[in-house]
């Protein structure tokens, strides 16, 4: 299945008990709103599919894995509720590959940028290649990595989450992020990583869909509040996004 976007797609498919979900957009794979209302509908179908063992999440093309927030969606925000709405769609999709009940495993293939660290984070075991490198880049645009931060603080910890905030112009290396726990594992090639990538889902879809299940409930103890929280998170980022500060930053980092 193919879910067609202005620009760009999401599509589905599943083979022997493993569902690909890749998005696309030529934006360096960019996440516009209806880009992420997409992708959280097929996680969501995904985890209810009893043929679906396990979910690999990818994006397409060889560059960026995922560049984070659409910079043509952030400047056309007019108001503090469509900024709610634009960055609620970050909040859902990363609620739902928390609550999905299957194992997701991402293919991260190159830089990750914003809501791109958030996906990662929120996968339940991701694999990169080298040259997958990191960057919360929210505080230099005027905003915060308030959506995305609960999950990459889960995932990373308190100080790595402060210094990706803090230090938001710089690139962080794909080891770097595997040493504080964002990539399980890194490869040298892609072809490495996707010959590991499909090693290990073939062995999750021959083990017990219920162990799985119950397992990835204990990943995610304690984050039963996220659903509230996240939109809490989105309406700080919808109010900041409106600011002059914001605006400008933002369209200079458009020209580049």
């Amino acid at each position: 299945m193919i879910s067609e976007i202005k620009g760009g797609h999401v599509k589905v498919e599943t083979h022997q008990g493993i569902t690909t979900i890749e998005f696309f957009h030529p934006q360096s794979n960019s996440l516009p709103g209806t880009l992420l209302e997409q992708l959280t509908h097929a996680i969501h179908s995904a985890g209810n599919e009893k043929e679906t063992k396990v979910i690999i999440l990818r994006s397409g093309g060889e560059k960026a894995f995922c560049a984070g927030a659409s910079f043509d969606e952030l400047l056309a925000i007019e108001t503090a509720e469509q900024g709610l709405l634009f960055f609620s769609g970050f909040a859902h999709l990363i609620n739902a590959m928390r609550k999905c009940p299957k194992l997701i495993i991402a293919r991260i293939q190159g830089k990750c940028v914003g809501g791109g660290v958030g996906l990662a984070a929120a996968a339940d075991y991701a694999f990169a290649i080298e040259g997958a490198d990191v960057k919360l880049s929210e505080l230099a645009v005027g905003i915060g990595p308030f959506v995305v931060g609960p999950a990459v603080e889960r995932k990373m910890g308190l100080a790595a989450f402060s210094t990706l905030s803090i230090d938001a112009a710089k690139w962080r290396t794909a080891e770097w992020a595997r040493r504080r726990g964002l990539y399980a594992e890194m490869h040298d090639s892609a072809a490495a990583m996707d010959e590991a990538i499909h090693n290990l889902a073939e062995n999750l879809v021959h083990s017990n869909p219920d162990a799985m299940a119950l397992l990835k409930k204990t990943f995610w103890e304690g984050t039963d509040h996220w659903d509230q929280l996240l939109i809490e998170r989105a309406a700080l980022s919808g109010r900041l996004v409106l600011s002059e500060f914001t605006r400008n930053a933002i369209a200079k980092f458009r020209k580049k």
